[in-house]
């Protein structure tokens, strides 16, 4: 289910080469409009890395943010780790790359991962955060919408199209990450990102020099 459905805008921030940032998201309250580009009422600073198309909207589990608050002895809130969407009950990582889910009155079809930046080490003030988040490997999903619609908490989460592979979002970010010998098989799923793909082509264009 929807835990939170969390919005927020673009501020000045002191990390990052751009010095602006929206990953400070809030829950917000009531229904939320879902549309190409993500929810209605949040901003993206950094297009070159964020939002677009294939990243739309973020989902990060309830159960990892609640396993981060026990490993740094810091409360984590909802949308603290700038997601838009607050997930509890599914294992993001076992989601498979391409599926599609009905939330609300929207569909939205799991596309790439998020691959942790010195905004969000910055923004959760924890040290070596990038590496440690990289190592747990849990990175959450990033989400294209294919129907637009309205979500809001207490919303339930149903897959509504499955893939025919075993490519899950934790295979996925280990492949463009600490694995990238893997990353060939992303290719088997004509869903995934633009992005991923990109990274996927040099790594195998570089493999074969």
């Amino acid at each position: 289910m929807v835990e939170s459905v969390n919005v927020g805008p673009a501020v000045g921030v002191p990390w990052g080469s751009l010095r602006r940032s929206a990953i400070d998201k809030r829950p917000a309250a009531g229904p939320v409009r879902v549309h190409a580009l993500g929810l209605g009422g949040d901003e993206i600073a950094d297009l070159k890395h964020h939002g677009g198309i294939d990243k739309a909207v973020y989902a990060f589990a309830a159960e990892d943010r609640e396993e981060w608050s026990v490993a740094t002895g810091r409360e984590f809130v909802p949308g603290q780790f700038g997601e838009n969407l607050t997930t509890r009950g599914i294992d993001l990582n076992e989601v498979r790359v391409g599926e599609r889910w009905r939330i609300g009155t929207a569909v939205l079809e799991a596309s790439c991962v998020r691959i942790p930046c010195s905004v969000f080490q910055g923004f959760v003030d924890q040290p070596q955060w990038v590496r440690r988040f990289t190592e747990r490997g849990r990175p959450g999903v990033y989400l294209r919408v294919i129907t637009p619609g309205e979500v809001t908490s207490g919303d339930s989460i149903t897959v509504v199209e499955e893939r025919p592979h075993d490519l899950t979002i934790g295979y996925l970010f280990r492949a463009m990450t600490t694995q990238r010998h893997l990353s060939p098989r992303l290719l088997e799923e004509p869903r995934i990102s633009a992005y991923a793909r990109k990274v996927t082509e040099q790594y195998m264009s570089y493999a074969q020099i």
